[in-house]
């Protein structure tokens, strides 16, 4: 675990190995077919569900943010990922810089301000985001043909990163092609910048995206429930 933290640290993204056990991930599967219909993206998530149970501080997600961060961290936002032939998309190089928290309230330092899905969204102070970790447990394995993430090794140590000159930074930079195995993970800052390209195969490519935070945010702000 200490290479996986070194990695993470120095590069701001590494691929950890076969994190969660085949039948967590058959489990984890089972439960997209059951709340998938024609969405590429599914937030929020049963804590009593064994995806709640693994992003929780002592499932095998949580335990993974709390070891790669060395201190306590709780899952913040969740989001089900189901590339396929009719949901298919492509992100272009950017950061996640958006929190989202239970309602609106102006504090120094937060904004701009968006609502997605009906939840208020704001973007914190980089201090906040550079301390936050991001885990996307492969539900499926993932080629190189099926659309991975990419991440410009170093970016997160940029800070702000402005929409037009995301990509002029990430050419800059080595890029991380995270592929793998169902139950592998890729760990990311949420500062690094990263994009995807369209999938090239009728095969799945499920993710279960988990942002961890290891701090309260500064009151009277809170964490939307996820």
């Amino acid at each position: 675990m200490s290479d996986a933290s070194d990695s993470l640290t120095a590069d701001g993204a590494c691929v950890v190995r076969r994190v969660v056990s085949a039948a967590d991930v058959a489990a984890v599967a089972a439960e997209f077919l059951d709340d998938f219909r024609a969405e590429a993206g599914v937030r929020g998530v049963d804590r009593q569900s064994r995806a709640g149970r693994l992003i929780a501080s002592d499932g095998a997600l949580g335990r993974l943010a709390n070891a790669l961060s060395g201190r306590p961290m709780r899952p913040i936002r969740v989001v089900r990922f189901d590339k396929t032939a009719a949901t298919n998309w492509m992100v272009p190089w950017h950061q996640d810089r958006t929190i989202a928290v239970t309602r609106r309230i102006d504090v120094e330092g937060f904004g701009p301000w968006t609502v997605k899905d009906g939840v208020a969204h704001v973007e914190p102070p980089v201090a906040l985001l550079a301390e936050m970790l991001t885990l996307r447990l492969f539900v499926d394995a993932c080629g190189a043909g099926q659309g991975p993430v990419k991440v410009a090794l170093g970016s997160h140590r940029l800070g702000r990163v402005s929409a037009a000159e995301a990509a002029a930074k990430a050419r800059a930079a080595p890029v991380l092609t995270a592929t793998g195995e169902a139950g592998d993970v890729l760990a990311m800052r949420l500062l690094a910048l990263h994009a995807s390209a369209r999938s090239a195969s009728d095969a799945p490519r499920r993710v279960l995206h988990v942002d961890y935070a290891g701090a309260d945010l500064p009151p009277p702000l809170t964490w939307a429930a996820c």
